[in-house]
């Protein structure tokens, strides 16, 4: 390739509102450009792939997922391998990539910034959103990829802010003063409302407060390379689980003939108390994304999806057989019924 591929990292911890901003600098992208985005989930069921996806439902953005856990795990080959792909199938003018919000960006940088990439790739901002409301609580204070994301960070926006106060401005503002030097470029955001000239802005080599905090959690997490979820002929649905980084997850994927009753979903996913749900469902009402973040869930319109799944993310295990019985219940139709 001729010219290096603008990449940037947009990360976040858990519920930071990711999947929104990419979508909003999609909506956003000069018309005669392809980008790509490859995505990193925690779960093994990926939903924001789906997301992406079904909502951009344009040829000019191609998607491609990392499930599992770390895309930088295992000498990064998840990451490689599904980075190698995305680059081959769309040569993009520019590509985006979404760590999981369990995720250390570090190694990712390590990765991006190799000799490996150094002639395909140009590693620019990368920016960091962030929960305001998050900044007084020492469970994310306390936690080191959490920071790291933070401080390795070119640019720095503070989203979710219509669910904010002014104390937490002021908690934000006076936190990212704190930062150390090059302080990145900051923003007071909402709805994941990023500026697209962020994306233009410089990298500029940070260092973490704890660089190795991404190896803690190889040995619990199942890495492997890339893979397409498939479901076998004839059977309704399937359920994979992860563990790792002190989260557990559990992911179904569905038929692409189920049908599920909109409100009985809704009323399912709304009585949740797990610290993440993520959805993309075929329903009565049409197929619809939904996303549910401390007991409060939003729902997108999508135009496409092959098919339905729901991923939960908890910090404590939960009686996933007992959730199972009541998913299956909010199925209005299936070739079986």
């Amino acid at each position: 390739m001729q010219k290096k591929i603008p990449t940037n990292l947009i990360t976040g911890f858990l519920g930071s509102g990711k999947t929104t901003a990419i979508l909003h600098l999609l909506r956003h992208k000069p018309e005669n450009e392809t980008w790509a985005v490859l995505v990193n989930e925690f779960g093994e069921v990926g939903i924001d792939g789906a997301l992406l996806q079904g909502s951009s439902a344009r040829n000019d953005v191609v998607v491609r997922e990392v499930p599992g856990g770390c895309m930088c795990c295992v000498a990064g080959l998840p990451m490689q391998i599904g980075l190698n792909m995305l680059i081959a199938r769309s040569k993009p003018d520019r590509l985006l990539i979404e760590p999981t919000g369990l995720g250390h960006p570090q190694e990712i940088i390590n990765t991006l910034q190799g000799n490996y990439y150094q002639e395909v790739l140009s590693l620019e901002a990368c920016i960091c959103l962030v929960d305001p409301r998050n900044l007084e609580d020492t469970r994310y204070l306390e936690n080191d990829n959490f920071r790291d994301q933070i401080h390795l960070a070119d640019a720095l926006a503070a989203n979710k802010t219509d669910l904010s106060c002014e104390d937490d401005r002021h908690r934000f503002e006076q936190f990212a003063s704190q930062l150390p030097e090059p302080e990145p470029v900051t923003a007071w955001v909402k709805q994941g409302a990023l500026s697209v000239e962020w994306l233009d802005l410089p990298h500029c080599d940070r260092v973490a407060v704890n660089p190795k905090a991404h190896h803690a959690h190889r040995e619990s997490e199942h890495q492997h390379a890339p893979f397409d979820l498939t479901l076998p002929e004839g059977q309704l649905f399937l359920r994979k689980e992860n563990r790792g980084q002190n989260h557990f997850s559990c992911g179904w994927l569905f038929s692409q003939s189920a049908s599920f009753s909109f409100d009985r979903l809704f009323s399912l996913i709304n009585a949740q108390t797990a610290q993440r749900l993520k959805a993309v469902a075929k329903t009565d009402r049409g197929v619809r994304g939904f996303n549910m973040q401390d007991g409060v869930v939003s729902i997108i319109e999508i135009e496409d999806s092959p098919d339905s799944r729901l991923e939960i993310i908890s910090s404590t295990p939960m009686d996933w057989d007992n959730f199972e019985t009541q998913l299956q219940e909010t199925i209005i139709y299936h070739p079986a019924a």
